[in-house]
């Protein structure tokens, strides 16, 4: 499945619509060049479709082709971006 992701970087969000239904993966802007990735939401209709995880890679791949660090405070976002050890070199954790 294509997933057309999008930035939304006034509402500090990225999203894709499918179906007619939003999903979206919302952030914060941290001190310096960090960003805390906090919500990922799929419709439940369009769950288990790869869709959330699409989002949350798009979104790492935006961080880091614009020099960012990523605080994933979403529990998706941390499980998604442990199973790609490519990202680990943005990725910043508290504790």
């Amino acid at each position: 499945m294509k997933i057309d992701t999008q930035h939304d970087e006034a509402g500090t969000s990225f999203f894709a619509v499918i179906d007619g239904q939003k999903a979206h993966l919302d952030y914060g802007k941290l001190d310096g060049r960090v960003l805390d990735y906090r919500h990922t939401w799929v419709p439940e209709s369009l769950r288990n479709r790869g869709i959330g995880e699409r989002l949350v890679l798009d979104a790492l791949d935006w961080a880091r082709g614009h020099d960012y660090r990523v605080m994933p405070s979403c529990p998706f976002v941390d499980a998604v971006a442990r199973r790609h050890s490519e990202y680990e070199g943005i990725i910043t954790r508290v504790g």
